[in-house]
């Protein structure tokens, strides 16, 4: 049986590899738009009489490179754009996300016996794990069992854990479970899964192009439609594929939550 160590490394070694299909994904859907300008720029030169008989000339060549170029890097700054946006949108305040989610802060300094004994998990798993103490938030209308761990900075993080989690679980059960989002915390998965959030909104960016283009209307508007709707494919598409591999990636991060929960404690 593995260690919690080589568990760890795998799961890391995973993610890395998921992270690599993923960009290749993202340069994927660049180069199917750029391939797809390329056939609607030609079609409209063939219309214009600049592309005889089929045939290219040297200066069609050129103007051709750099209209695949300019449209690779459109479709690198909508995916760009796309990404930031989403991402301001979330935000990286964990405070903001647990009230957000109705929790309540924590005194450090409470007496309820309960909130007293996950206080002092959450100063045990700290030192465990090199981690500055988080704010720690309580969901009171929540009688199930569930934790969580939100900000992009440790600075930022908080950890914030259900009623019914401080209710119904052994000490030892709570620590695995405080643990766990501290590796979460430690291992920066809360960036991770907000980039890649981010990256699919950018791909979902190249949808809603597609979709405001097959609008277009007019004469020479052809072009354009089957464009947009070459866009509008391609960005669900790949909104559907990123978000199969983004699952993976959490899958991942779960693993190596766990296993970090074992050395922590």
């Amino acid at each position: 049986m593995a260690s919690f160590f080589e568990q760890q490394a795998q799961a890391r070694k995973m993610t890395t590899r998921l992270l690599v299909l993923f960009t290749m994904a993202v340069l994927s859907i660049v180069a199917v738009v750029t391939m797809i300008g390329h056939v609607v720029l030609s079609s409209q030169k063939l219309d214009r009489g600049e592309i005889v008989d089929g045939e290219y000339t040297h200066r069609t060549q050129a103007e051709s490179a750099g209209a695949d170029a300019v449209v690779a890097g459109i479709t690198l700054l909508v995916i760009a754009i796309g990404s930031l946006v989403r991402m301001h949108q979330i935000g990286g305040n964990g405070t903001n996300v647990a009230l957000m989610l109705g929790g309540v802060p924590i005194s450090q300094s409470t007496k309820e016996p309960g909130e007293r004994r996950l206080m002092n998990v959450v100063e045990e798993m700290s030192i465990a794990s090199s981690v500055p103490v988080p704010k720690v938030f309580v969901l009171p209308e929540d009688g199930g069992i569930n934790a969580f761990a939100a900000g992009l900075e440790p600075s930022q993080a908080v950890i914030g854990v259900t009623r019914g989690t401080i209710e119904t679980l052994t000490r030892d059960e709570l620590q695995g479970v405080v643990a766990h989002e501290f590796s979460h915390i430690f291992n920066g998965d809360m960036k991770l899964n907000l980039r890649l959030i981010g990256v699919l909104g950018g791909i979902l960016a190249l949808a809603t192009v597609g979709r405001h283009l097959m609008r277009a209307r007019g004469k020479n508007a052809g072009g354009l439609v089957a464009a947009g709707l070459g866009l509008f494919v391609i960005g669900w598409i790949g909104v559907f594929f990123g978000n199969l591999i983004k699952a993976a990636v959490s899958r991942q991060r779960e693993f190596l939550a766990d296993s970090s929960a074992v050395q922590y404690t």
